[in-house]
């Protein structure tokens, strides 16, 4: 496990409690006092801890290194019954999209979202899960085909942004993502969208629009990441707790100005502390909102949907 700044506490305290443990079983002495209180203090420390994290603090949560990615949200959810698909049909198959069918319980789902990688190798290989226009095309693509089969669909968000390169823009970056959000405000199925890491800018809004859109409590969500808007407005990246406090891009924000239905709260310690329990929480919240989406006609859920971001930022002085 690594552990960021704000959580070298709760790592001494753990490595306390090992060599406890250690102790009690090498030796004769009883430590199981000494671990209780070490333990009782562990889960103290924590609580304290994640009740109070600042902006920044959430940012850094969100792109913590053992935190799970949209594969294994996948893998954990549908297990076997997961089917990739590939490809836009016009460039090339993007890495950092991925999509497919799957299974929960006996009810299909479509799946899209970007997807980073864990190491070196893998993060080039998945575009540090920045998708280029082909990325959004194929997402598209899935969703039309789920749209002709009446299979509603799930969209993950984990993105630092949409690719920002030469070629990416050579071959419509900013149309493919417009037509993707056009596209998906009339989408006749049922869309849930869940923020399990990054939400940037136009590369999250790409797959982001839905008639649920719920964060986990350690994502965030902007239009702009906290060290750029810092080296936009003070030349630095020094300033990016100012930039993560002034954005308003927690959960909590995002919940308040209406811009997301629901938070939906990590295990202690944040999802890659207790990743089966964080992918159970995630399961059931797909389940319930679809079971509520699935009562409304195509046509309802399109003007429900459209409804719901005509009026977003809408101000009645």
């Amino acid at each position: 496990m690594e552990y960021l700044d704000f959580e070298l506490p709760i790592k001494e305290l753990e490595e306390q409690l090992d060599k406890c443990q250690i102790i009690g079983k090498e030796s004769d002495v009883d430590v199981s006092e000494t671990c209780k209180q070490i333990e009782k203090k562990l889960t103290e420390t924590r609580k304290d801890i994640y009740k109070n994290l600042t902006p920044w603090q959430r940012v850094q949560l969100s792109r913590h290194p053992n935190r799970p990615y949209t594969l294994d949200y996948i893998n954990a959810i549908c297990g076997e019954t997961f089917l990739e698909l590939h490809g836009d049909r016009t460039v090339k198959d993007d890495k950092a999209m991925i999509g497919g069918l799957g299974k929960i319980g006996d009810q299909s789902f479509m799946f899209i979202g970007q997807q980073k990688g864990y190491n070196t190798k893998t993060r080039q290989y998945r575009n540090f899960g920045m998708a280029n226009p082909e990325g959004y095309r194929k997402a598209l693509r899935l969703m039309k085909s789920a749209e002709k089969f009446d299979v509603p669909v799930v969209c993950l968000i984990d993105t630092p942004g949409a690719y920002p390169g030469i070629e990416a823009e050579e071959r419509g970056q900013g149309e493919a993502i417009a037509r993707n959000i056009l596209e998906m405000t009339r989408l006749k199925v049922p869309i849930i969208v869940v923020i399990i890491g990054e939400g940037a800018s136009g590369g999250a809004l790409g797959i982001g629009v839905g008639d649920k859109v719920l964060m986990l409590e350690n994502t965030w969500y902007s239009v702009i990441s906290p060290e750029s808007c810092s080296s936009i407005l003070w030349r630095s990246w020094e300033y990016k707790e100012q930039a993560a406090e002034a954005l308003k891009l927690t959960a909590t924000d995002m919940k308040k100005l209406k811009l997301i239905d629901e938070i939906v709260r990590e295990p202690a310690g944040g999802a890659h502390a207790n990743r089966e329990k964080n992918f159970t929480i995630v399961k059931n919240k797909i389940i319930s909102h679809f079971e509520e989406l699935k009562k409304l006609s195509p046509k309802e859920l399109v003007e429900t949907r459209m409804d719901k971001y005509a009026n977003m930022g809408v101000f009645n002085g």
